[in-house]
């Protein structure tokens, strides 16, 4: 059997992202080293860079959600990025959706664990939950698909005129080029490539910000979306 990899010290940068909650950081690094990879979340070579590539590289997205907003992680695996986001604003309710029922039950267990009372998981596929969750501000992505098809999944969660805040690596700017047609009929107005984390990481973190009008999903999910409330409206009651 192979020897577990050791978690690193936190690195200096880590007490100054997470702040007050420097602390609770360090437990969620340590369930991820441990328990995330004894459940198969992440891989045993992911835990000496565990601080630089994963923690710190979501917290800083940070940097471009607004304030006081709602955020639905999609795909949120072992919770990045919803989780560093979580630790780091306060302000933000944050829905952390994960299809599997072992992410979901690690997702869980961390949340009430370190006391983030303004997370909640959801077990459920972005285009299952669509109508039956509130339309967000935005939405969040780490890893999940290329941008094309997370935009499906993601932009008709939102509401009119949110964003799409999407962590990708050096492929944005690829992906964003060959996406340009889906995006638009998705109800894309904008998109931009930001680099955060200055300081903090190095390379900075790359993030793809797709910006939609008055109707997220474009016309094709305008008629699901109706259905969809309709449904809901229907079973609250009977």
């Amino acid at each position: 059997m192979t020897e577990a990899a050791e978690l690193p010290p936190a690195p200096e940068q880590a007490r100054e992202v997470f702040g007050d909650r420097f602390a609770d950081a360090v437990r969620y690094a340590e369930l991820l080293a441990e328990t995330g990879v004894q459940r198969g979340l992440i891989g045993p070579r992911e835990v000496p860079r565990l601080w630089e590539r994963h923690l710190l590289n979501c917290a800083v997205l940070s940097e471009v959600v607004p304030e006081s907003v709602t955020v639905c992680d999609v795909g949120s695996g072992a919770g990045l990025p919803g989780i560093p986001l979580a630790l780091v604003r306060d302000d933000l309710k944050i829905t952390l959706l994960e299809p599997l029922l072992r992410r979901t039950n690690f997702l869980t267990e961390v949340v009430e664990l370190l006391g983030l009372d303004h997370v909640t998981v959801v077990r459920g596929r972005a285009e299952e939950v669509m109508g039956k969750l509130p339309p967000v501000h935005v939405v969040t992505a780490r890893a999940v698909a290329p941008l094309d098809r997370l935009a499906t999944w993601g932009i008709p969660l939102l509401r009119p005129y949110g964003e799409m805040l999407a962590l990708k690596g050096d492929t944005a700017e690829e992906e964003l080029k060959s996406a340009a047609t889906a995006l638009t009929k998705l109800g894309a107005v904008q998109t931009s490539i930001l680099h955060v984390g200055e300081g903090v990481v190095d390379p900075m973190s790359t993030v793809v910000r797709v910006e939609v009008g008055e109707s997220p999903g474009g016309v094709r999910f305008a008629a699901k979306r109706a259905k969809a409330a309709r449904t809901g409206r229907t079973r609250r009651r009977r």
